[in-house]
């Protein structure tokens, strides 16, 4: 008998909060992570351990690395991406607007920066498929695939 194929599962916590009449979403820069340092990611992304559900692993990985607490029940589910690159990833999407504590960087050694953007001035150097992805979640799109041909599309999506 065939071994059945293995997926990897990543959650990103979409943080939002209002804040001078403009929606804010906090993101962190990534450091020393060996996959897209230097970029802005989501505050708190990471991966879905063995015996977790996805919105366990986002309040988790949320709470590991910016100290901020929330519960699943208030993790809304808000895209996911189907992502194959060498390996094939579900990223699981959701969104956090209620939570306790101030956010701080909890894991030094993989983040150089966290702050609030406004959702509509996304900085630059942010991850594209990121990007991508948070555009087309703001649009109600539910799924979307990236497949990955070469390197430099991760980098330019």
């Amino acid at each position: 008998m065939s071994q059945h194929f293995k997926a990897l599962s990543a959650v990103l916590p979409v943080v939002l909060r209002e804040q001078d009449g403009r929606e804010e979403v906090l993101l962190l820069r990534r450091a020393n992570t060996n996959y897209m340092d230097g970029r802005w990611d989501f505050a708190g992304s990471g991966h879905v351990e063995e015996g977790e559900t996805a919105s366990q692993a986002v309040c988790r990985e949320l709470l590991e690395e910016t100290g901020l607490v929330a519960k699943p029940g208030d993790a809304e589910f808000l895209h996911v991406a189907h992502r194959i690159k060498e390996s094939t990833y579900y990223d699981f999407y959701f969104e956090i607007r209620t939570w306790t504590g101030e956010p701080s960087i909890r894991e030094p050694e993989k983040c150089s920066g966290m702050a609030w953007f406004p959702v509509d001035d996304l900085p630059q150097d942010m991850i594209p498929n990121r990007r991508r992805v948070f555009l087309l979640s703001r649009t109600g799109a539910p799924y979307s695939e990236i497949i990955y041909h070469t390197p430099e599309e991760e980098e330019t999506l």
